[in-house]
């Protein structure tokens, strides 16, 4: 009975420690970098005319090695590092093929992505691209981490 009333509290606390301990872990889908992301763009101003239409993409400054950012729908838009996550520190950076749906690099990280959600197609790159959040308010696109 007394050791009960010893492995009882000690029990609790392991628990409760064991319950904590995965929310203190930091949140990183692939090896690039970590960048301070936080972009805003008038959609409608002609620099930006390739994202008038869903399915029209661009490259933009920022991120780790620049952005692929794509339209998915009339509200919804998609912006990715081009960044490879494939031995990030070799700092390969994808670019949209002609078929205008998949980002490579045939040259470095040999692997190729969908742009439309930055996933894998082709390896040895196992992580998709990494993904910024966006918002869309009809005129301006906010992309952001």
């Amino acid at each position: 009975m007394a050791l009960d009333r010893l492995l009882l509290p000690a029990l609790a606390a392991l628990t409760a420690t064991s319950l904590l301990l995965p929310s203190c872990r930091k949140n990183q889908t692939s090896g690039v970098p970590p960048v301070t992301v936080d972009i805003s763009i008038n959609v409608n101003n002609p620099a930006y005319a390739a994202l008038a239409v869903p399915g029209g993409w661009l490259y933009l400054t920022g991120g780790s090695q620049g952005l692929i950012v794509y339209r998915a729908s009339n509200n919804e838009f998609r912006a990715m590092d081009r960044h490879c996550p494939y031995q990030p520190a070799d700092l390969c950076r994808v670019k949209v093929d002609d078929s205008e749906l998949v980002a490579r690099d045939s040259s470095c990280c040999h692997s190729a992505f969908l742009i439309t959600d930055g996933s894998v197609i082709e390896g040895p790159a196992a992580s998709s691209l990494q993904r910024y959040n966006t918002s869309f308010n009809g005129t301006v696109l906010r992309i952001y981490n």
